[in-house]
């Protein structure tokens, strides 16, 4: 069961469960969501956990991506590993309904004291959206999904072209119908896109798929653009690795990592 009408990525039925809109669904399976909106509704759990301090901030997301999320309703349940003064570490399950677990979260969480602290910053370090020489996604079959809820510039490479490459992500829609959009979702709905638009191999004679992603980030971003900088690299034995450095237009804010696995297209 989806919620095709709502102009969001999901629809809250209850604190922890979940409509999948068509708007989930991902370039590479029309059955299959794109792992940005699940990555940020485990986030938002964790965020939106009963009890959690508020001096605690977000700092690094780890998921398991155990199989395709499928565009179906789903729950989500936290539980705390371990508490602390300075350091919590929360974990977050997603679990469609009669099925087993598609996605595992692990986020560690910081406390956060403002002025505390020298802030040590870099400025900006890659072109901004306004630069794009090339925009949106290749063509597909579906109307709607990832590829029409996002909006995407791109200011080196392309998607059909292999090799490194930078783009800027916006969401057009809100990551839950009639919610704001958090800062976090701004950064893990783009995260898992670096594997995607930094392929170092063919995608017609080859796959390339991310069984986990991590996320690490130093602070949230400022504005709307969160920018992948995103690159790939590939072990002739079919183990890969895409690393992308996370912006905003203010500068760096976190960096992303996914494991591949890689082999012949059957």
């Amino acid at each position: 069961m989806t919620a095709p009408q709502a102009e969001a990525f999901y629809v809250r039925e209850d604190r922890d469960r979940f409509l999948s809109t068509p708007y989930t669904t991902g370039p590479w399976d029309p059955k299959a969501q794109h792992a940005g909106p699940p990555a940020a509704l485990l986030g938002l759990a964790v965020e939106d956990r009963p009890g959690r301090r508020e001096e605690l901030r977000v700092a690094r997301m780890s998921y398991e991506i155990m199989r395709p999320v499928p565009i179906a309703p789903l729950t989500v349940a936290t539980r705390v590993i371990r508490e602390g003064r300075n350091v919590e570490l929360v974990e977050a399950v997603l679990t469609p309904d009669g099925g087993p677990e598609v996605m595992r979260a692990t986020a560690l969480l910081v406390k956060a004291s403002p002025d505390s602290v020298p802030e040590v910053l870099p400025g900006p370090e890659v072109p901004g959206p306004q630069e794009a020489t090339h925009t949106g996604f290749f063509p597909l079959a579906w109307d709607q999904g990832y590829h029409t809820a996002m909006e995407l510039r791109f200011t080196s490479g392309a998607f059909l072209e292999l090799g490194p490459a930078t783009a800027w992500f916006r969401m057009r829609l809100p990551l839950v119908a009639g919610e704001e959009i958090r800062p976090l979702s701004r950064v893990l709905t783009a995260a898992d896109s670096g594997n995607g638009i930094s392929a170092a191999v063919d995608f017609s004679r080859y796959v390339f798929v991310n069984a986990d992603l991590t996320v690490n980030v130093h602070r949230h971003p400022q504005g709307d653009w969160v920018c992948v900088d995103a690159r790939t690299s590939v072990d002739g034995a079919g183990i890969g690795l895409a690393e992308a450095g996370l912006h905003d237009e203010k500068g760096p804010l976190g960096r992303s990592t996914q494991t591949l696995y890689v082999g012949p297209r059957r």
